[in-house]
């Protein structure tokens, strides 16, 4: 009987976090709602379902994913500088081989994106979004979905599809060559949060990694709209 309810459980959030990903393609891809109408959507669903959906399923419990771990945080912060680092130096590096000035011209043409808006918009994705992405990718989609499932997949279905989630929004940002290495990377980084995540039980070490990779894709924006 536990068997099987855990295998209930893994199909329902399999279910929940494929059907919530198409959804915000369609909003992203198709309807290009702007990145606030967008932001107030993905928070109602990334964290209102699954929340309500913990009511209703004993096996998925919210409060351990919030539970801090003072050994895996300092992992993770160790991880961030460099994390910072390589993000920035590889796009400083390839600038002058790929054309990256399409992403400030999409930005503003399909979600509202601009220079005069760039500074609100970083530190919403750098704090609130990123920790939202922890919450429904690592947080449901890999740990719930772990004790549940079996690692491997947990593994393989919270990375993919936490990089399949980035195509619909990107559309129009890069070459196919470029685009291609950056699916990659989002899943080898889905990987990794996973990673990081597994010992403690917690979203807190992936967060603090995704965070300081949004500052530095945020200080390459700044760059682009040539706010620095």
């Amino acid at each position: 009987m536990k068997t099987l309810k855990k295998q209930k459980t893994s199909i329902a959030i399999v279910g929940i976090v494929t059907a919530l990903c198409i959804v915000m393609a369609v909003i992203d891809g198709v309807l290009q709602a702007n990145y606030f109408v967008k932001s107030g959507v993905k928070l109602i669903l990334f964290l209102g379902v699954p929340a309500l959906y913990a009511f209703a399923d004993r096996n998925v419990q919210i409060k351990p994913l919030f539970v801090a771990d003072k050994k895996g945080i300092g992992y993770a912060l160790g991880l961030c500088v460099g994390v910072y680092v390589v993000i920035l130096g590889g796009y400083l590096l390839l600038r002058n081989v790929f054309d990256f000035s399409s992403i400030t011209a999409s930005l503003t043409a399909n979600i509202g994106v601009n220079r005069n808006n760039f500074v609100f918009v970083s530190l919403y994705i750098s704090f609130v979004n990123s920790l939202l992405e922890e919450f429904f990718f690592r947080g449901f989609a890999f740990i719930t979905l772990k004790r549940v499932a079996t690692a491997k997949f947990a593994y393989l279905f919270s990375a993919a599809t936490f990089a399949l989630y980035h195509v619909a929004m990107m559309i129009g940002w890069f070459s196919p060559v470029v685009f291609i290495i950056v699916m990659a990377g989002l899943f080898a980084g889905g990987m990794i949060f996973n990673y990081l995540n597994a010992k403690s039980g917690t979203i807190y070490p992936s967060w603090f990694v995704h965070m300081f990779a949004n500052f530095a894709i945020n200080t390459i924006g700044f760059m682009l709209f040539g706010i620095i």
